[in-house]
């Protein structure tokens, strides 16, 4: 996996080929998986998870949730391009996630199920603003974020500067402007229909964004107390609530490092692999489900394959029907 990528480009697209025609429903149950590979990696400090969409793709993940009786197939496959920017991700991540957010767009206009497979999760940005560049005009966008962290600061609050780090603020409509404003449009996402689950590793001036906006956070010790059935139920009525739909985001780092070892960022007590499958079950007939996305995949810690089986179990809890032995 080492060397030079050659860069793939995907055909301009205009705005008026992203609106929706009056006919189509954005109501109805969409699992044609359309799997879109989000190959960046250079918002996170460890860049490595950018191969884990190859990985992923050349170890058949599109194969395999068809073995579970899923429509699945592999579309876009999305590189960053780095020219003279390599080391100025805050210049490679707008634009990348600009093409997602296209690519993603137009997975939903095809009537397709976007199931996005990153990649350090700053792709968060691209993907939620494709999915509201789709349905904005027909009401808001909710939105489930599962994750050890908040993904929630500005360039103001980072300690890092890391931009997987910021993803949640963005499309809050916080932070620079050049993810902000991503397809022109400043805030994505409403605070009381947003919500996040498993949160264990955070900084004082993300927290104190999300307390000031009045976002509902599930932290890892209530989703111990309470299980994650139970608390993933309240957050999806908090995402449903007035919305069009929503969406789910999951960075593998909220899982149990027992269970997801080969993951970016790893937090120890986090969500059993288990119990997260097997509450996400409870999403696989939703309609209101728009898309789903799965972040942070890191291949070269994942020699046997680990995290990859979970991935494919977790994706498979939602969109697959033959999904019931997938927790075992």
């Amino acid at each position: 996996m080492s060397g030079a990528r050659a860069i793939r480009r995907r055909p301009a697209q205009g705005p008026s080929a992203l609106l929706p025609s009056p006919e189509h429903s954005f109501l109805a149950p969409l699992r044609d998986v359309e799997i879109i590979g989000a190959a960046i990696g250079c918002g996170a400090r460890d860049p490595r998870c950018e191969y884990g969409p190859d990985v992923l793709r050349d170890w058949g993940l599109a194969a395999r949730l068809a073995g579970l009786g899923c429509n699945a197939h592999w579309g876009s496959q999305l590189y960053p391009h780095y020219g003279a920017h390599r080391t100025e991700p805050e210049a490679i991540v707008p634009e990348f996630a600009t093409r997602l957010m296209l690519a993603v767009a137009a997975s939903r206009l095809r009537g397709k199920f976007p199931l996005v497979v990153g990649g350090d999760h700053s792709c968060g940005i691209g993907t939620w603003s494709g999915v509201h560049r789709v349905l904005w005009r027909q009401g808001p966008l909710g939105l489930v974020w599962i994750d050890a962290h908040m993904d929630s600061h500005t360039p103001e609050t980072t300690p890092s500067g890391a931009l997987h780090g910021m993803p949640m603020a963005a499309l809050l409509g916080y932070g620079d402007p050049r993810l902000v404003h991503l397809g022109g449009i400043q805030v994505k996402l409403a605070p009381r229909q947003v919500c996040l689950v498993g949160v264990r590793s955070f900084e004082r001036g993300e927290a104190a964004l999300l307390a000031r906006l009045g976002v509902r956070v599930f932290y890892a010790d209530e989703v111990r107390r309470r299980g994650m059935r139970e608390v993933l139920a309240e957050a999806v009525a908090i995402a449903q609530a007035g919305t069009v739909g929503f969406g789910v985001s999951i960075d593998l780092d909220a899982i149990d490092p027992e269970d997801a070892p080969a993951v970016g960022s790893p937090v120890k007590a986090g969500i059993r692999g288990t119990d997260l499958i097997d509450a996400l079950g409870m999403l696989r007939d939703n309609p209101r489900l728009l898309a789903m996305e799965i972040a942070e995949y890191n291949p070269f810690l994942d020699a046997s394959r680990t995290t990859a089986d979970l991935l494919l179990r977790i994706a498979g809890a939602v969109v697959a029907p033959s999904a019931a032995r997938l927790a075992a």
